[in-house]
């Protein structure tokens, strides 16, 4: 059963920059899309990237698209987010998912299309 663990979350300042990592455990990441979603106080969980072993495709939302990066290690079975340029609203819980089936890109960013979860990791950016 593959089990996700999100790390790298911390305080950052404005225009700073995080990278979170999201290791699998008990299986690894072939034939699954890993999704990064975030939930911000007071709203709705946002799709924020996601990433595709089987052709090392991406996607991004579009408040995120230019300042973050996603990517995958085959060797240690782990995807990244790179989070550059930060800004307060990107203050939130940030969750890795997976979703064993290839997911497009509308798809890839939608919640319910994924059954595993990890934990999250909070990360906030305040001066």
């Amino acid at each position: 059963q593959l089990q996700l663990v999100e790390s790298g979350g911390g305080l950052v300042q404005p225009g700073g920059s995080l990278r979170l990592s999201c290791p699998a455990s008990g299986s690894t990441l072939d034939y699954y899309t890993i999704a990064w979603f975030r939930l911000a106080p007071g709203k709705g969980r946002e799709g924020v990237s996601c990433h595709r072993k089987w052709d090392n495709s991406k996607h991004y939302g579009d408040s995120v698209k230019g300042r973050f990066t996603v990517s995958g290690d085959n060797v240690k079975d782990t995807v990244y987010l790179q989070m550059n340029s930060l800004i307060p609203e990107d203050t939130a819980v940030y969750y890795c998912a997976a979703a064993r089936a290839y997911l497009d890109d509308t798809a890839c960013l939608l919640d319910r299309y994924f059954d595993i979860w990890g934990q999250g990791t909070l990360v906030t950016v305040s001066a």
